[in-house]
């Protein structure tokens, strides 16, 4: 190649730098969370006017991520953040002080139904289920997209969205890495123990082996399952009572 042709392909490829045509991982870079205060700015762009009450930082399945609560008016919000790229993994408000309004007549499962598809118009509806929580009347619906797992509590007297919640169906590098996530571990324990609750989730090594280590309680009984991380087969079962 001549030697003014070199010095051309040099300068083309500095401009294509400085416009960003090859600029990609300094962007990427540049929009990574290094600090609770960059967490916390970039929520407060979210629900501009809020409050934040709790910056945490933590990491789930080996990826690093920013956990921050706000409040503003009657909601109080959670937003996720992967550190890596700044990309929100979750977000979700529920609203505070909600009376019984027990003068009021339950609305049917049919009404409820039609106001989550209208509220969440790309997803489909998964399950409804109606239940009381703390003197509260409501409907939990959960809905499904190809990219989102939501999850909405309707009051079930006033028809009043009182609680909202999205979260990618991937969200770790630990997926992407050949396990299912922890996610899909908690689902397999709920599905083996219908109605607990997950108090522990935690991806670790057994005997060279990864697994997801699960906790959960349901009435007098706490259980603890070891699950195949890549596998998603349940390796160890446990149930005892609890102490009093």
């Amino acid at each position: 190649m001549k030697a003014g042709n070199k010095i051309a392909v040099l300068c083309m490829a500095a401009l294509f730098t400085l416009t960003g045509t090859f600029a990609q991982p300094q962007d990427v870079y540049a929009k990574a969370i290094t600090s609770a205060s960059q967490a916390q700015t970039k929520a407060l762009k979210k629900v501009e006017g809020a409050t934040v009450i709790e910056v945490e930082y933590d990491v789930e399945d080996g990826v690093g991520e920013y956990d921050v609560e706000l409040v503003k008016g009657s909601k109080k919000y959670d937003i996720t953040y992967r550190a890596s790229d700044g990309k929100m993994l979750s977000y979700g408000w529920e609203k505070t002080g909600v009376t019984p309004s027990y003068d009021k007549p339950i609305i049917s499962m049919e009404t409820c139904k039609a106001k989550a598809q209208k509220k969440v118009k790309s997803a489909e509806l998964v399950s409804i289920n109606q239940k009381t929580d703390d003197g509260i009347d409501i409907y939990k619906v959960k809905m499904s997209s190809s990219t989102k797992k939501y999850d909405l509590k309707y009051h079930a007297r006033t028809g009043a969205l009182i609680e909202y919640d999205w979260e990618l169906k991937t969200t770790t590098a630990g997926t992407d890495s050949g396990y299912i996530g922890s996610a899909r571990a908690k689902e397999i324990a709920l599905a083996e123990v219908p109605g607990a609750t997950v108090v522990k989730c935690e991806l670790d090594t057994d005997d060279g082996v990864k697994i997801y280590e699960v906790e959960l309680v349901k009435d007098i009984y706490e259980y603890e399952l070891e699950i195949d991380a890549k596998t998603g087969k349940i390796l160890k079962y446990d149930r005892d009572r609890i102490d009093d």
